[in-house]
């Protein structure tokens, strides 16, 4: 992604597009928000932003110290989650390498609960998580849910903002196609635009 990176601010970070409370996959696409004048916040664009993105969802420890390496692949699996949601915008097939970015992050985290025996109570399970693991965790919750949302009722509501430069997706609600009331102001504030400066037929 190109243009001016900006430290994220409570004016220029919009709200949660719709859907994002229920899909954490959209919160994860949506991380990287283009803004007008060649502008973006990327919220996974350095290691401290990524543990903290990660930490207020429930992802990883506050102090889970996060290094450039798992945040780079974070941003790598979110350009790939992008493309398909692209793709199922579009009706077009998904690529191949997104697919197999997914699958991989789903396979990659071990699920299975292991047995463990605590002294005073005995046997019990208990899903392990290392600190190693939880970038593998990360991954696969975040690809679980992209596989729930493009595979579930709610994936025929699925579309991109209709407000330029806007990237976001969100859920859509009847007819709107805007991921906020700020898109949905600049996409009106163009269109009344274009009809002042067409030119009148004679």
């Amino acid at each position: 992604m190109r243009g001016v990176i900006v430290t994220p601010s409570a004016e220029s970070l919009p709200p949660p597009a719709p859907g994002a409370e229920d899909h954490l996959a959209l919160d994860f696409v949506n991380s990287a928000v283009a803004l007008p004048g060649g502008h973006f916040i990327d919220l996974l664009g350095t290691p401290e932003a990524t543990n903290t993105w990660l930490h207020e969802r429930g992802l990883a420890p506050a102090d889970a110290g996060v290094r450039e390496m798992c945040a780079t692949q974070l941003r790598s699996l979110r350009e790939h989650v992008r493309s398909l949601f692209a793709a199922r915008v579009a009706g077009v097939p998904a690529l191949p390498a997104a697919l197999s970015a997914v699958n991989d992050a789903l396979s990659g985290a071990p699920t299975a609960a292991l047995l463990y025996w605590d002294e005073k109570n005995g046997p019990y399970r208990a899903a392990p998580c290392p600190t190693d693991e939880i970038l593998d965790r990360a991954l696969a919750t975040l690809a679980a849910d992209t596989a729930d949302l493009l595979t579930g009722p709610d994936a025929d509501r699925l579309t991109g903002c209709g407000s330029a430069p806007c990237n976001r997706y969100l859920l859509r609600h009847g007819r709107r196609h805007w991921c906020s009331t700020r898109c949905g102001d600049r996409a009106r504030a163009a269109r009344a635009y274009a009809r002042r400066t067409e030119p009148k037929a004679d």
